[in-house]
C-alpha cells in the first residue's frame, strides 16, 4: 500500500529560502507533489523527443500516484531513476512541466495545487494533474504497443 508523502514538520515555504543542494532528504521528498506522471513510461525518438505514455511503472498505484514499495524500488524496478539536486540537470528534459523540482530547479513557484502550498495532498488530483485513474500497468501492456498509449501531460 502507498504511504503519504510526509510533509509534516517542515519549515514554511522552505524551498523559497534554501538552495536546492542544501535542502535535507525529508524536504527534498516533499517537493514530490504525487501526480504520478514521472512514473509513466516514456518513448523517445531518435532527434530526443520524448512521448509520455499513460503505461505506468509496475509499483505506481493507479489511486494514489505513490509508488506502492517506494524504500524497495530499485529491488524490483533497477532502472528507476533516482531524483536528487545532483540528477536533476541531466534528467530535466522528461520531467513533468509541472514537477515541484522542475519548478523550483528552473526558479518558478509551485502552483497553488502543490501539496506544500494548499496543505492538502489530494490537491494534486483535484486540480486534474495527476494521474490518478488514468493508468495501465506495464505488466497488462506489451512494450511494442506502448505507443497506442502515448498521451499529452495533464496540466
Amino acid at each position: 500500500m502507498s504511504a503519504e508523502i510526509p510533509r509534516e514538520g517542515l519549515k514554511d515555504r522552505f524551498w523559497e529560502t534554501k538552495p536546492m543542494a542544501d535542502l535535507t532528504r525529508a524536504e527534498w521528498e516533499a517537493l514530490c507533489d504525487g501526480c504520478g506522471k514521472c512514473c509513466l513510461n516514456k518513448l523517445e525518438d531518435e532527434e530526443g523527443t520524448v512521448a509520455l505514455t499513460r503505461v505506468s511503472c509496475r509499483l505506481l498505484d493507479g489511486k494514489s500516484c505513490l509508488c506502492s514499495n517506494y524504500a524497495n524500488r530499485h529491488k524490483y524496478v533497477p532502472e528507476c531513476i533516482v531524483m536528487t539536486p545532483e540528477t536533476i540537470a541531466q534528467h530535466m528534459y522528461w520531467l513533468p512541466r509541472t514537477c515541484g523540482y522542475r519548478l523550483i530547479y528552473e526558479g518558478r513557484p509551485l502552483y497553488d495545487w502543490h501539496p506544500l502550498i494548499s496543505g492538502d495532498p489530494n490537491s494534486v488530483h483535484e486540480a486534474g494533474v495527476s494521474m490518478r485513474g488514468m493508468t495501465v500497468s506495464e505488466t497488462d501492456v506489451d512494450e511494442d504497443d506502448w505507443e497506442d498509449f502515448i498521451i499529452q501531460e495533464p496540466l
